[in-house]
Order: structure tokens, then sequence, then C-alpha cells
């Protein structure tokens, strides 16, 4: 399974906003297909709470 800090940059706005939505909720197959599409492998049904929290820092206003 791929790595969240390879396919998190990629995604577009749109699949972000699904994500953060809610990062407890399963992926939507739309955001799946992205992530397949960014890595070439199968997309996590779930994030993981490594992935989630990986998330958050990308998201978090930098001082």
């Amino acid at each position: 399974m791929s790595n969240v800090e390879t396919w998190w940059p990629h995604l577009t706005i749109a699949a972000k906003h699904r994500l953060l939505a809610d990062l407890s909720a399963p992926i939507d197959a739309e955001t799946a297909r992205e992530i397949e599409a960014i890595t070439g492998e199968t997309a996590p049904s779930r994030l993981s709470p490594s992935d989630e929290a990986f998330i958050r820092t990308q998201v978090e206003a930098v001082d």
C-alpha cells in the first residue's frame, strides 16, 4: 500500500476537500481512483491514524 506522503501532495483540491471533510470516513470512490492513478496501487479503504495525523500537519498554518 502506498504511503500518504506519496499521494497527498498530488491529489486535486477537490479530493483533498473530500478527505478533509471527515478524515475517519471511508475514502470515496473518486478520491480512491485519484490515489490509484498517482500510485499505481490499490487505494486504502480508510486512512490510518498516522495518515490522518500527516494530513492534519499539511493543512496547519505555519507561523
